[in-house]
């Protein structure tokens, strides 16, 4: 009896799992072929590419401990003819959908696509201090 309500015990922990942050599904989808599941470079297409993938779990470290937010959805997002000199894809146009106020560094609130802002959110969770 005590071995089954063990059993019953992890199975009912084990379906209570915490839900994917948002924004994960997203980076699954688009982001970990080339920059990996962790975000650390190392994608399933990383090693074919011609300039090796940013880790994306450093991004703050080597902005002085600050995540570059804007930065990350400015490259993300692509804007045309910003970032021509590049391997990664403009995303923006696959990011498009509802969107939502945000709050950029300098303080404005600009409208962005609520995919981009969740990227954006999951990259800035998954940020190592070390």
């Amino acid at each position: 009896m005590r071995v089954i309500l063990s059993v019953l015990g992890c199975v009912a922990v084990a379906g209570c799992a915490a839900p994917m942050p948002p924004g994960a599904e997203l980076y699954d989808a688009l982001c970990a072929g080339c920059h990996g599941q962790n975000g650390d470079g190392d994608g399933a297409v990383a090693a074919e590419l011609p300039v090796a993938p940013a880790d994306l779990t450093r991004l703050a470290a080597r902005n002085d401990g600050v995540f570059p937010k804007d930065h990350a959805m400015a490259w993300i997002h692509g804007y045309p003819d910003r970032y021509n000199i590049r391997v990664m894809p403009e995303f923006g146009p696959l990011l498009d959908g509802p969107m939502v106020r945000v709050q950029a560094e300098d303080g404005t609130e600009v409208l962005t696509s609520k995919a981009l802002v969740q990227i954006v959110a999951y990259l800035e969770a998954i940020q190592q201090t070390e």
